[in-house]
């Protein structure tokens, strides 16, 4: 079952006081508490079974999509024109509970407002925590990587398709599964991109694979997103706790 759905989430933000100080530093410590509105409207898909009464009290395992920079807007529709909404939409099973929110026009991916939505889907729906998976194409690669680095611990595995990030960022998910997938001939974002991230994992032993498609370009998501092994793999994946002295 797929239903649309819109969530406001209230974020607050803290800001600790600082140390105590003298009448003669003419400054004095302060706290400042935000509360931020998140909207979001997303897709959610439940599997067959998810219902059945002699499955109450399975705990499932959770798909996070996160879609490229074209279907930005407020027209959820657009969710589907690629990845897992698209083949849900076409009548394909998926044995994950699937959420795909929609990011706002002219914005980006934000891992504090993808935060919220997790939160969300775990207090309404039956998640299973050491199976939350997170994929993304292009804009949504490089959310993938972003939100992995964001929250190192929450994930079992992650594949960023076409995307892109930060060499810094990797000395945080070294423990996460991941499969990078990019086409070879991509011209909009350059498979240099993943190589860089691959070669990083690499060198500080992480658990990562790379598949470069060599004669496929920016739209290598369409032929990997309809490949069972790509989900065979994510479900064989469960969260690893970060080693000790990990950043």
């Amino acid at each position: 079952m797929t239903r649309r759905q819109s969530v406001t989430l209230l974020l607050s933000l803290i800001l600790l006081p600082l140390e105590s100080v003298t009448a003669e530093d003419h400054q004095k410590a302060v706290s400042l508490e935000v509360t931020v509105p998140v909207r979001l409207q997303y897709l959610v898909y439940t599997p067959p079974g998810y219902e059945a009464d002699d499955l109450r009290e399975r705990k499932w395992p959770l798909l996070l999509f996160l879609h490229g920079a074209g279907e930005r807007g407020d027209d959820i529709e657009l969710v589907k024109f690629h990845g897992p909404p698209k083949l849900i939409d076409q009548g394909q099973p998926f044995p994950f509970v699937v959420v795909s929110p929609q990011c706002p026009k002219d914005r980006w991916w934000e891992p504090i407002e993808l935060m919220a939505l997790l939160d969300e889907i775990e207090a309404n729906y039956r998640i299973d925590a050491d199976r939350i998976y997170v994929t993304g194409l292009s804009m949504g690669g490089f959310g993938t990587w972003e939100l992995a680095a964001y929250a190192p611990d929450r994930f079992a595995a992650i594949v960023p398709i076409c995307g892109g990030g930060e060499e810094f960022w990797m000395k945080r998910i070294t423990h996460v599964p991941t499969w990078i997938i990019h086409g070879g001939q991509d011209s909009g974002v350059l498979p240099e991109r993943s190589q860089e991230l691959y070669d990083e994992l690499q060198d500080r032993g992480g658990n990562v694979r790379l598949t470069i498609a060599p004669q496929t370009g920016h739209l290598v998501w369409t032929s990997f997103y309809d490949n069972p092994e790509l989900y065979g793999w994510l479900l064989q994946q469960k969260r690893k706790a970060r080693e000790a002295g990990d950043p």
